[in-house]
């Protein structure tokens, strides 16, 4: 056997084991779905990589008609892996059937291709079909870097970084790939290139799942409306504990009493700028260890969502209150924390149900004035 021949065989080789490492982990993700779409989203993920490394493989690129699934899977997975960040990174996510359509747009052209439609041969849609999965790939990044810091899930923040540096230099070297060598065929170092490192990336997606606490990464199964007490002075918020602690881990208890009385009797959460940094620093602790405490303690997910739950409920103690019937809602919101009226409007009609105007007239005939 030639060197071209050992080359061959290596890069069916590495794109084996890369298939197989990325079926195993969309089974071991399915299998804690429950009625999470990150958990669901992410296992599809996981199989359109898969049949990326399929449809990526040097050779004939004139496949049959029944090749039409593995092709779908493939060129729709940008849009997955958008909306897989969105549904890991942002815990108010809700899949929308709009979310659909923009992954039909972007297997339509290549099935269409396949079947044979004359107008795909048109350069312009081929340019729009490459920057929408540009675009998507940008919006993903973009979600994954958004809220880092305020995350407190340990195994979702160690995700962000993995996903930020192995799409980064995928995108990179897909460009200069392309940009160097234009339409000539790429060699078969850079096919093998391709496949070791798509087979690097699924083994350390592997391990990192086998080392993951997934009930802790993924969140609850559902995510309702959690009802918020009406004193901020509760160090255990009425939440789904998504970020429980194992048992060896206990959180604890004296640093959970000293959050308690920097909130409840403090009221540190009215702070402009106060960010777990900065509370990290006041109680002369490493970040981790604060975030592992508010997360596994009081099982909420992000620090700014730890935040709001105080501000509101300081919020909703004074919309009740009768000696405060005559202040402006304004004054209400920015007193406790809110930097402006329209987020505390949001976040109040959120969590309630009702706008601040119309849960203190509820309380007004509560009280019977």
């Amino acid at each position: 056997m030639g060197s071209a021949g050992i080359l061959v065989t290596l890069d069916i080789a590495l794109r084996g084991a890369g298939i197989a490492l990325l079926l195993i982990v969309a089974a071991a993700t399915l299998r804690q779905a429950r009625g999470r779409p990150a958990a669901w989203l992410g296992a599809l993920l996981a199989v359109g990589a898969a049949a990326y490394a399929v449809c990526s493989s040097p050779g004939p690129h004139d496949p049959p008609v029944w090749f039409a699934p593995v092709l779908m899977l493939c060129t729709g997975n940008a849009a997955i892996f958008w909306l897989f960040a969105q549904a890991m990174f942002d815990d108010s996510f809700k899949l929308r059937p709009w979310h659909a359509l923009v992954w039909l747009g972007l297997v339509v052209w290549p099935l269409a291709h396949l079947l044979g439609a004359g107008f795909t041969s048109h350069w312009l849609l081929g340019v729009l079909v490459r920057s929408a999965v540009i675009l998507l790939a940008l919006l993903a990044l973009v979600q994954t870097v958004r809220g880092w810091s305020s995350d407190l899930v340990e195994g979702r923040r160690r995700l962000r970084l993995f996903i930020l540096v192995a799409v980064a230099l995928h995108i990179a070297v897909t460009v200069t790939v392309e940009l160097v060598l234009g339409s000539a065929p790429v060699p078969m170092a850079l096919h093998l290139l391709n496949s070791g490192s798509l087979a690097a990336i699924a083994a350390i997606i592997a391990v990192l799942l086998l080392q993951a606490d997934l009930d802790s990464v993924l969140g609850p199964a559902s995510l309702p409306p959690a009802s918020v007490s009406e004193s901020p002075a509760s160090p255990t918020p009425a939440l789904p504990a998504g970020g429980a602690a194992p048992e060896d881990e206990p959180a604890d208890p004296a640093l959970l009493a000293t959050l308690d009385r920097l909130m409840s009797v403090d009221r540190l959460y009215r702070q402009e700028g106060l960010t777990i940094g900065v509370l990290a620093g006041r109680l002369g602790l490493p970040e981790y260890r604060l975030r592992r405490a508010i997360n596994r303690g009081l099982g909420y997910r992000n620090f700014n969502e730890y935040l709001n739950r105080q501000r509101l409920a300081d919020a909703k103690q004074a919309l009740a209150d009768p000696d405060q019937a005559e202040v402006p809602i304004l004054t209400i919101a920015l007193d406790s924390g809110f930097q402006s009226l329209g987020p505390f409007n949001r976040a109040f009609k959120a969590d309630t149900g009702m706008t601040p105007t119309e849960y203190r007239k509820a309380a007004e005939g509560r009280n019977g004035t």
